[in-house]
């Protein structure tokens, strides 16, 4: 038996630990719990077998048939990225570690009121089935046909949906990327940025025969890390190309010359789209052997128009004393005075707790895509100049928003600074998700039972 840290979670009740008659009550309570819940009496079959527990996680578990389903999602997935799934109990720790986040994550987005209602699903479930131009019925048949179970399929897309609202406000929402660091990264790293018309590639080949053997494949291979090594020390590619490239435009230096971003070969296409201007790739494998790629060369799509919104708001923040339904009812009241005829900037005065905007009247100027967060955006963009929003929720509280105007302003130097905002916070997410999910595992108490169960 594998047990982990065993620190109470915060707002949560801790399993009692400290006698044995205490643990005893503990296990008989999941004993009894197990037959209740998870050894159905079927009257025509009789006792079916008991679903084993594989994990406990706080004060609920993780089952047998739980860890089966979710296997069958990741197989699948796998098989599609080409990779080889690790032996079986190897498969199984790993799938379950993913399942015991996945349950923590539920636990505290039922803390927090997070939930997915039937609505958001069928919507998210219909946009997966246009992406993949199928109706929801091609979609089922598609799932079942790979062996995918619909219901499972429909509650990891819930999962998914969950996850992320609560990841946005407990994390996401919450990191601030400095005018600074966006200056930093313009500065080094602009070019991943620019929306590409076409690109310009050198390549360089170390080839391979017809049908290589093991260590023709690994000299080929240790050849091109060398020579990827050498370009990144600062080495010219043209003319390295020249001296070691097999492949026929090695003598022009390895220029491939200028691609329309749409027809980039299928082995370049990815890497068209991400590479800096000036970056040399890691070598990449095909049927002909190991290609080094470089850019060289960009150029950009002329910058779009950006559509900017001059808006107020009126902001109700929840607490102790003020719950979402209070919230809520308050800023309908407030809506009813605002269609009324009564004025909006009075209101906003007198009633919102966004103090900065307050003192304008709620005014927030000009915002622009990604000024504000995803759901106020959204809200915000669905309504017409004049409009006042029904009362809607973000993770800074309750808001009513009016949009007073619109604009379309040359996108430019803006854009690239949008852009450059949001890669930030993506990664800043990355990292900062991690460490909460890593916290959040630490915090727990999670008694692993699969060893148990193989001794079994």
């Amino acid at each position: 038996m594998v047990i982990t840290r065993t620190r109470a979670p915060r707002g949560r009740p801790f399993m009692p630990r400290q006698t044995p008659a205490t643990r005893a009550l503990w296990s008989l309570a999941l004993m009894l719990w197990g037959l209740a819940c998870l050894y159905p009496i079927d009257t025509r079959a009789g006792i079916q077998e008991l679903d084993a527990i594989v994990a406990v996680v706080n004060d609920d578990v993780v089952v047998r048939s739980e860890l089966e389903r979710e296997i069958a999602l990741v197989l699948p997935q796998m098989q599609r990225q080409g990779t080889e799934p690790p032996p079986r109990a190897q498969l199984e720790r790993q799938v379950l570690e993913r399942l015991i986040l996945k349950r923590l994550q539920q636990q505290r987005a039922r803390e927090l009121g997070i939930e997915v209602d039937e609505a958001t699903l069928d919507e998210a479930l219909g946009n997966i089935a246009a992406r993949n131009a199928l109706s929801l019925p091609e979609l089922q048949a598609t799932l079942e046909a790979g062996g995918i179970a619909y219901a499972d399929f429909r509650e990891d897309t819930r999962m998914q949906i969950l996850t992320s609202r609560l990841q946005n406000q407990e994390v996401v929402s919450k990191i601030q990327v400095s005018d600074a660091e966006i200056e930093r990264f313009l500065a080094r790293e602009a070019s991943t940025l620019i929306e590409r018309e076409q690109v310009r590639l050198q390549h360089i080949l170390i080839a391979l025969p017809e049908d290589p053997g093991p260590q023709q494949i690994q000299a080929a291979e240790t050849k091109a890390r060398a020579l990827v090594a050498k370009l990144r020390a600062g080495a010219d590619f043209a003319a390295l190309a020249a001296r070691e490239s097999d492949g026929r435009n090695a003598l022009e230096g390895g220029d491939l010359g200028w691609f329309e971003i749409g027809a980039v070969p299928t082995l370049a296409a990815d890497l068209a789209l991400s590479l800096a201007e000036g970056e040399v790739s890691d070598p990449l494998r095909s049927s002909s052997g190991f290609h080094i790629l470089r850019l060289s060369g960009i150029k950009a799509a002329p910058p779009p128009q950006v559509v900017e919104t001059h808006a107020r708001h009126i902001l109700l923040r929840t607490n102790e004393l003020v719950s979402d339904d209070d919230a809520r009812r308050r800023l309908e009241q407030l809506r009813l005075r605002l269609v009324g005829g009564e004025d909006f900037a009075l209101l906003a005065r007198a009633a919102s707790d966004d103090t900065g905007s307050a003192l304008r009247g709620g005014d927030l100027g000009w915002v622009g895509p990604g000024d504000t967060v995803p759901d106020f955006e959204k809200v915000m963009n669905a309504l017409a100049p004049n409009a006042i929003s029904q009362p809607f929720k973000t993770p800074f509280g309750w808001h009513l928003v009016q949009v007073l105007e619109r604009r379309e302003q040359e996108g430019g130097d803006e854009l690239m600074r949008l852009k450059a905002r949001e890669a930030l916070q993506r990664r800043k997410a990355e990292e900062a998700v991690d460490d909460w999910l890593r916290q959040l595992r630490d915090e727990a108490y999670v008694e692993i039972r699969l060893d148990d169960l193989a001794e079994d």
